[in-house]
């Protein structure tokens, strides 16, 4: 099986080429540049049958995906006959629904273009799992609990985690259950326009680390909210962790200040990436 690294998956480049081996994949060389017009030129060098293509399409999204394309397509002309598209980060997976009449369900737009040259996708902490019937093809969403767990396991001792709400408990419960561990999620009830209460459910945090664990973290405002309530209730250490790193100006330094620690999946390349998914990638 070859393994093709588009530039969205770069930042994987090193830890990929020295793991590939041991999971009896080889690297295949690539050519990506720019022509002077700003238009993408992508070139294989290389011949198979099967291929793994790594393209996560953080921003610049459309460049990403533009190349992603294009990758299948050289793959497909060079006689490939079975891509599978890893896409640790899918852009436009939030834009799942129509809201105004005259919108796209932007999701379904991407996902079909890529069935056009992928017979398989994978992704990881999909917003909507439900959108993966969209692609034509077999679709896989991945968790990156294994690799959290093993990240924060002496960190985080006999502590417990946490989801920010009810809707991302079974992520939360993922995690917790790979470290032996309580879990819980915060309960949240509006008690004004503007100000919304937070409460942990049926846990005592008292004197205990916590991780609270979520898919996307953009401005960070919950986290820091979070954070605080455990403060004030006694918790010892407080980490964060996410899967993709989405963060607004200004975003990793707030929550940092409020936690000992943020970390989020190489999903996406930030000065806070520290859980490598390369190995789960690897195994497919």
């Amino acid at each position: 099986m070859k393994v093709v690294l588009g530039s969205g998956a770069y930042h994987m480049a090193e830890e990929v080429k020295m793991k590939a081996s041991k999971y009896s994949k080889e690297v295949l060389d690539v050519e990506i540049k720019r022509f002077p017009d700003g238009e993408k030129y992508v070139r294989i060098l290389g011949e198979g049958k099967e291929a793994v293509v790594v393209q996560s399409t953080f921003n610049p999204q459309d460049e990403h995906l533009i190349e992603l394309l294009l990758l299948g397509d050289a793959l497909k002309e060079k006689g490939f006959e079975h891509l599978k598209a890893v896409v640790p980060y899918l852009a436009y997976s939030r834009q799942d629904r129509v809201t105004k009449e005259g919108e796209p369900i932007s999701v379904r737009a991407v996902m079909k273009a890529l069935g056009i040259y992928y017979d398989e996708l994978y992704v990881f902490d999909i917003h909507n799992p439900k959108t993966l019937e969209y692609f034509p093809g077999r679709a896989v969403n991945l968790s990156p609990a294994r690799a959290i767990a093993e990240y924060f396991r002496e960190k985080l001792g006999e502590g417990l985690v946490l989801a920010p709400d009810k809707g991302a408990l079974a992520r939360a419960k993922a995690v917790a259950e790979l470290l032996n561990l309580e879990f819980s999620y915060f309960e949240k009830k509006r008690i004004s326009p503007t100000e919304v209460q937070m409460t942990p459910v049926e846990v005592d945090v008292s004197g205990k680390n916590v991780l609270i664990v979520d898919d996307i973290i953009s401005t960070g405002g919950t986290m820091v909210k979070a954070a605080n309530i455990l403060r004030e209730m006694g918790a010892g250490k407080i980490f964060v962790v996410a899967t993709h790193g989405v963060f607004a100006e200004g975003a990793i330094e707030r929550v940092s200040k409020a936690v000992d620690e943020l970390a989020v999946t190489n999903t996406i390349p930030t000065p806070v990436s520290k859980i490598s998914l390369v190995e789960d990638i690897l195994r497919l």
